[in-house]
């Protein structure tokens, strides 16, 4: 996969039978988007890739059977002028297929996609494209190919699965979405269904709002919305919840400031969580996997340390320093068998929620080579910058505070 260069519109070129089914697609955020040059989409008609008098882009299938399959001949060049059309470097797109019989399209591969400079989609009609389409464009054009399926329901044709997924991938592109926090707390995020949400008025035919929303505590509010995702995922989408999950839903997760009494488990778990970014960063010089007993018991002199229990298990924690106007967030970490299901965050919104008035940004260092760790701090509006970090092989992430 090539990183997209952060100058350039993110290209997406749809060949169809019908073009203007994508008309949509000059609407909205992705509309917007388009005109201000963060998108820049282009619809082909197949059609004009056929050299008979009607235009024809089917025929009957070898071997019989209902329906008609799309001829290879108008897609092999229908994809050749895709890849010709404003290509001097000779670039490649990836291939995206709208099918029934393809990996299912989820919110984690709309992240990948995202990431893309260049995605083309074929939206394919009756019984589907010629297979020797697909070994063509692998073989002789060089194209990763995927086939991907909008759900387990058949459509008449591969236009409204490519609305779908280019509205679910334009949106993940950077400007497109004003605020860029609001992507982070949605369904399937982090393999949860959203938290119920609410506005004015505070009551609203004889119905309040939950008085918690009302508090000002945001940390008591993000172990709400946690049980309220744990609770609304477990009633539709049980499919969703790991067993991690589970457990967390079926016991409340506490998060309290540490004490003398927790540095033991709180050693051991430092020590579990950090061998796995050694791991990740090919080195062993890791300040975290430093700290002796003693170096964890003088940091709650000098440092907040939050630390978070489910069922009396000591399973997550993190630090927090002031540094001038900026509030530095270390020592984030989750027992293994509990990562990936959404305590990482919550771990991260309650460091920020105990920031003191006059702070203006929130910093923190992770290894350059921890992707897990930071797709998390990205997709919570952390940005990398340009600095150096205080330790070797790490980077830098900075947010801005909003109040």
């Amino acid at each position: 996969m090539t990183v997209p260069d952060p100058g350039r519109a993110m290209r997406l070129d749809v060949v169809s039978i019908f073009p203007d089914y994508l008309a949509p697609l000059d609407l909205s955020l992705i509309g917007k988007a388009r005109e201000d040059g963060l998108l820049d989409v282009r619809v082909h008609d197949l059609r004009d890739f056929t050299h008979d008098r009607h235009r024809t882009v089917d025929d009957t299938p070898y071997g019989g059977g209902a329906g008609m399959v799309m001829k290879p001949q108008p897609w092999s060049e229908a994809l050749d002028h895709v890849l010709a059309l404003d290509n001097p470097s000779g670039a490649r797109p990836h291939l995206i297929v709208p099918g029934p019989g393809g990996q299912p399209f989820t919110q984690a591969l709309a992240r990948e996609l995202a990431q893309e400079p260049w995605l083309a989609f074929a939206c394919g009609r009756y019984e589907g494209i010629d297979e020797r389409v697909y070994e063509h464009a692998r073989e002789e054009l060089g194209l990763e190919v995927s086939v991907v399926s909008l759900g387990d329901y058949v459509l008449n044709g591969g236009e409204v699965a490519v609305l779908a997924m280019v509205e679910a991938v334009g949106r993940l592109v950077p400007g497109v979405i004003g605020n860029a926090e609001s992507l982070v707390e949605e369904s399937h995020e982090d393999g949860l269904l959203e938290y119920p949400i609410y506005t004015k008025p505070r009551t609203w035919n004889g119905r309040d709002v939950p008085e918690v929303l009302l508090s000002g505590n945001h940390a008591a509010i993000a172990a709400w919305r946690l049980e309220q995702r744990l609770a609304r995922t477990a009633a539709r989408r049980p499919d969703l919840l790991h067993a991690s999950h589970a457990s967390l839903a079926g016991t409340a997760v506490e998060i309290a400031a540490a004490t003398p009494g927790d540095v033991p488990e709180l050693h051991v778990l430092m020590r579990a969580c950090w061998v796995q970014e050694a791991v990740a960063n090919d080195t062993l010089d890791i300040p975290a996997l430093r700290e002796s007993l003693d170096d964890v018991r003088a940091s709650l002199d000098t440092t907040q340390t939050w630390v978070a229990r489910s069922a009396g298990r000591l399973v997550g924690a993190v630090r927090t320093s002031r540094h001038d106007d900026d509030w530095f967030i270390g020592r984030l970490c989750v027992a293994p068998d509990l990562q990936g299901r959404g305590l990482g965050r919550r771990l991260l919104e309650h460091a920020e929620a105990t920031a003191p008035d006059g702070i203006r940004t929130f910093s923190l260092n992770t290894g350059a080579k921890s992707a897990d760790n930071l797709r998390m701090y990205k997709k919570a509006g952390y940005r990398l910058v340009d600095a150096p970090a205080p330790i070797p092989g790490a980077v830098t992430l900075v947010k801005r505070r909003h109040r």
